[in-house]
């Protein structure tokens, strides 16, 4: 894969959704990092039994198979390959018992 710096060529459909409070998560972690290049990637990997697990990790590279989504300058990634696993997904953040 090459990498590119810019927009990608795709995005992410709206029924995926970043949460403000995800958002703003996201925002302070990039901030806290120093790098504003910094974007959420999100990936799917197969999970055996249980079925498919999710990750999320920064990344500064925009690869040409990566789809999009920007809310409040975050910008989130998801490759080709794992784009299909969070469909339909509000990716938030919370911080209690149950997030």
């Amino acid at each position: 894969m090459n990498a590119v710096t810019g927009s990608t060529h795709t995005d992410i459909p709206a029924d995926s959704v970043l949460i403000d409070e995800g958002v703003t998560k996201v925002g302070e972690l990039v901030a806290a990092a120093g790098n504003p290049d910094l974007k959420l990637r999100v990936f799917g990997e197969g999970g055996g039994c249980s079925g498919f697990s999710y990750g999320f990790t920064f990344d500064e590279i925009t690869n040409n198979d990566d789809a999009m989504i920007t809310k409040n300058a975050v910008s989130l990634f998801i490759d080709s390959m794992s784009h299909q696993f969070p469909m339909g997904t509000d990716i938030d953040y919370k911080n209690d018992l149950e997030g």
